[in-house]
C-alpha cells in the first residue's frame, strides 16, 4: 500500500511539473529564437542601408561594422552592384535567398533545419539605393547557432534537473507520508493477525485519521469481548469437565458392579457396551479439562530432558503395546541428553496422545518407532506407526477439535487428542505437523525449542 501510496503521489506531482515546466521551456525557447532573429535582421537591414547610400564614408563603415564581427561566430556576406565593395568581405553564395533578394526585395531568414535549428541562422537583407529605392545588392549574415544550442541546454537542462529534485523530495515527502497513513493500517493488521493466532489479549493502538481511530476503538472493544467470551467458555468447559468427572467415574464402578453381578451374556453385552461409552465420555472429559488448562497458559516453559520424559511415557505404553504384538522402539541423532523448552506436564500430555493414536490405528505386530534430532537451537520429535495413514484433506482437519479421522481401529477416540497436542506444543512456542512415514502410516513431527545444558 505504501508503494501504490508513493507511485501515486510522485506521479501527480511529475503531472504537475509537466503542465507546469514543459510550456515555461517552450516559451523561452521561442523567446529566444525571436529574440536571435529579431536581433541579426536589424543588424542585416542596418549594413543593407549603408550598402544602399553607395557613397564611400557608408562603405568604410559598413566595413567597419562588419570586421567588428570576425572575433565572434558571425559572418557578414556583400553583394553589391553600385560599386560599393567593402574590403575583406567575401560575396554570398548565389542561391534562392539571394535572388529573392536582389530580384525582389524580400528579406529571407534560414535556420537550416525544420527543427528549432541548424548550425546556422543565415539572413538575407536587400540594400536598396536611398534615391532611386531600387535594388542595389544584399547583405548576409551566417550566424552560427552554438550560442543559442548552449542557451537551449541550459533552459531545459536547468528545468529537468529542477524536476528530477522536486521529484526526489516528493519521493522521500510521499514515504513519509504513506508511512504515516499506512501506520495505523499496519498496526491493525497486525493486531488482526495476532488474535488470528489465538492472542486475544492484542490491540492496536488509537492513532492516525479519525477513521483510523474510530476502527481501531471498535476492533478493541471487538477484541476485548471475545477474550471476555472465551475466556467464559474456558471457565465453563473446565468447570464443566471437573464437574462431569465425578458422575462418570460413579457411573463406570456401578456399571462394573452390575457386570460382576450377573451371568446373564445378554446382560453383560449391554454393560460392556455401555462401560465403553462412558470410558469414552470419560476421556472426552478429560482431553476437554486439558484443553482448557493449556488454553489457559498458566504455566511457564523450563528445561526438560527429553530422553527421560520418552522413556518413562514409553515404559507406561508399553504393556499395552505389548497385548497386540505392536513394538515401540526409540532411536535418534540427539547427542547426549537433549534438553527442551516446555511447560511441566506438557510433554507427557503430548507423549500420551500421540502414542494413544499410534497405538489406535496400527494394526497388530506393527512397529512405532519414537525418534529424536537436533537441529540447532530445534529438537525434532517424531513418532512414526504403520497404519492407514491420512490424505492431505484428512491432514489439514486432523488438528480440529472433536474430528475423527477413518483410519482408526477403535471407537473410543474423543477427537481431541491432536487438537491437545497442538495446543500444548504451540504454548510451549513449538510446532506440530503431520507428514506422510516411509513406507506407509503417519509421522507425526514435533519441533520443540532446544534449552541450554546450563539452564533454561
Amino acid at each position: 500500500m505504501i508503494r501504490q501510496l508513493l507511485r501515486s503521489y510522485v506521479l501527480l506531482v511529475a503531472v504537475a511539473i509537466a503542465l507546469f515546466t514543459v510550456p515555461v521551456a517552450f516559451t523561452l525557447t521561442a523567446q529566444l529564437r525571436g529574440d536571435t532573429i529579431g536581433s541579426v535582421e536589424r543588424e542585416a537591414q542596418t549594413m543593407a542601408r549603408l550598402l544602399g547610400n553607395g557613397d564611400n564614408a557608408s562603405c568604410e563603415a559598413l566595413q567597419r561594422l562588419a570586421k567588428a564581427y570576425e572575433p565572434t561566430e558571425v559572418r557578414v556576406q556583400v553583394a553589391s552592384t553600385n560599386g560599393c565593395l567593402p574590403k575583406g568581405l567575401a560575396a554570398p553564395t548565389r542561391d534562392t535567398a539571394l535572388t529573392s533578394a536582389l530580384r525582389h526585395g524580400r528579406t529571407t531568414e534560414d535556420w537550416g533545419s525544420d527543427f528549432i535549428w541548424g548550425k546556422n541562422l543565415v539572413v538575407t537583407a536587400p540594400a536598396r539605393d536611398a534615391g532611386t529605392d531600387e535594388v542595389v545588392g544584399a547583405v548576409r549574415i551566417v550566424f552560427s547557432t552554438d550560442h543559442l544550442t548552449s542557451r537551449l541546454w541550459q533552459i531545459w537542462g536547468f528545468r529537468a534537473g529542477l524536476a528530477v529534485l522536486v521529484l526526489v523530495a516528493a519521493a522521500i515527502i510521499g514515504v513519509f507520508v504513506a508511512r504515516r497513513l499506512t501506520r495505523p493500517l499496519l498496526q491493525l493488521n497486525e493486531m488482526a493477525s495476532k488474535l488470528s493466532d489465538g492472542d486475544l489479549t492484542a490491540r492496536s493502538p488509537v492513532t492516525g485519521p479519525q477513521e483510523t481511530q474510530t476502527l481501531a476503538r471498535t476492533l478493541n472493544q471487538a477484541g476485548e469481548r471475545l477474550d471476555t467470551l472465551i475466556a467464559s467458555q474456558r471457565i465453563f468447559v473446565a468447570d464443566a469437565s471437573h464437574q462431569l468427572r465425578t458422575p462418570l467415574t460413579a457411573l463406570r464402578l456401578s456399571l462394573d458392579n452390575i457386570a460382576d453381578g450377573t451371568d446373564d451374556e445378554f446382560v453383560r453385552e449391554d454393560v460392556e457396551q455401555a462401560t465403553a461409552e462412558v470410558v469414552r465420555m470419560s476421556r472426552l472429559v478429560n482431553g476437554l479439562l486439558v484443553l482448557a488448562r493449556a488454553e489457559a497458559k498458566v504455566t511457564a516453559a523450563e528445561p526438560l530432558s527429553l530422553r527421560e520424559v520418552i522413556g518413562e511415557r514409553l515404559d507406561v505404553w508399553r504393556p499395552a503395546a505389548d497385548e497386540r504384538g505392536v513394538t515401540i522402539t526409540l532411536r535418534g541423532s540427539a547427542d547426549g541428553r537433549p534438553l527442551v523448552l516446555a511447560s511441566p506436564g506438557h510433554l507427557e500430555q503430548v507423549l500420551d496422545n500421540v502414542l494413544s493414536n499410534a497405538l489406535e490405528v496400527s494394526p497388530d505386530g506393527a512397529t512405532i518407532t519414537v525418534s529424536m534430532e537436533t537441529r540447532g537451537d530445534e529438537v525434532v520429535l517424531s513418532v512414526l506407526d504403520e497404519g492407514p495413514g491420512m490424505s492431505d484433506a484428512e491432514k489439514s482437519r486432523a488438528f480440529d477439535r472433536f474430528w475423527r479421522g477413518q483410519g482408526l481401529t477403535g471407537r473410543s477416540g474423543s477427537g481431541l487428542g491432536l487438537a491437545v497436542v497442538k495446543q500444548l506444543v504451540t504454548d510451549d512456542n513449538g510446532t506440530v505437523a503431520l507428514k506422510d512415514a516411509p513406507g506407509g502410516g503417519l509421522c507425526v513431527a514435533l519441533t520443540l525449542r532446544a534449552a541450554r545444558q546450563g539452564g533454561g
